[in-house]
């Protein structure tokens, strides 16, 4: 019986601990959100396949099809190999214009960018639960180069993303 009391205690404490990692809300942000969260829950945004190429990064967010992960066919392999039972995809970007960029997403994933052979680190990530039509955003400083965005380890067969000028 101590052992079964001592076990839920440590599954308490461990169930506190993930969600202190997790912050929960809007406002838990480490920057502003209000530009890239209306971009990802916009109307109008462009529903994309993965494979599919940009000729540029999109004005507005888009909306990308995900697959299953052995059939997203990524170019280069996911920096987080990804869980059985979710989705993976990517698209190109062709062109882009040398600066400070905020990619946001919808919903919880992986994200790896790719730019001239080379995975991109962010240079800042936040995150937060709760908060409706926005999970995580991140700050990549890209080159003038085309780049791939790779998507894994989504829940869900499709995700929001934004790529839009750091403010």
């Amino acid at each position: 019986m101590r052992v079964l009391a001592l076990l839920a205690v440590l599954s308490l404490g461990a169930t506190s601990a993930l969600a202190a990692e997790e912050p929960s809300g809007c406002d838990k942000f480490k920057w502003p959100i209000e530009r890239d969260r209306a971009a990802l829950t916009a109307p109008d945004r462009a529903r994309l396949a993965s494979g599919s190429e940009q000729a540029a990064v999109p004005s507005s967010a888009i909306t990308l099809g995900l697959v299953a992960p052995q059939e997203a066919k990524l170019p280069s392999p996911p920096e987080r190999a990804p869980k059985d039972g979710t989705f993976a995809g990517f698209t190109g970007i062709k062109a882009a214009k040398a600066g400070l960029y905020t990619i946001s997403l919808s919903s919880g994933a992986w994200v790896d960018v790719v730019q001239d052979g080379h995975l991109l680190k962010p240079i800042a990530f936040s995150g937060a639960t709760d908060c409706d039509g926005i999970r995580k955003t991140m700050k990549y400083e890209l080159s003038d180069k085309p780049f791939v965005l790779q998507i894994s380890g989504a829940k869900d067969n499709s995700l929001s993303i934004s790529i839009l000028p750091a403010q």
